[in-house]
């Protein structure tokens, strides 16, 4: 029973869902989809007029081609200000906004937000973690809080 209300839980967890702006190929492969470069956006559930694009690579073939492929860490993020900023609700440091697998079971790519009170900033961190071992790669994005001129 716990194991079930796991799952709706995550199913049901307010986390942004990605728009895929774009993509380039990499490395061409014979047989499957090429091994590509994606670029994503998402809003932050939590913070109005805030958006991230994240960009990070997708492993290709016929692993990839059927989700069996084990994505690489490495992932760039850019977050900007893209209206007045606002808070839904009362926001914690090092809390998830954006989470995708990037393997079948065991490797995820996350972001997570803090709040730099001293500097009224928003500070967005992008990183990979597995099971067993994650990895230290990592990129970190900042997004003043200041007035929005239209």
């Amino acid at each position: 029973m716990r194991v079930i209300g796991l799952v709706l839980a995550a199913l049901l967890s307010p986390l942004a869902l990605a728009e895929e702006i774009g993509e380039v190929s990499t490395v061409f492969k014979w047989v499957g989809p090429n091994d590509k470069i994606v670029v994503e956006a998402f809003d932050d559930p939590k913070v109005a007029g805030v958006t991230c694009y994240l960009s990070r690579a997708k492993t290709g073939g016929v692993k990839g081609g059927l989700g069996l492929a084990e994505d690489r860490a490495e992932a760039s993020i850019a977050c900007r200000q893209v209206g007045p900023i606002s808070f839904r609700e009362e926001l914690k440091d090092g809390e998830e906004v954006f989470k995708e697998r990037t393997s079948l079971v065991f490797k995820t790519m996350q972001v997570v937000r803090f709040l730099d009170r001293k500097r009224n900033t928003l500070v967005y961190l992008v990183y990979s973690d597995r099971v067993i071992e994650g990895s230290p790669q990592n990129a970190v994005t900042a997004i003043p809080i200041v007035p929005w001129r239209e």
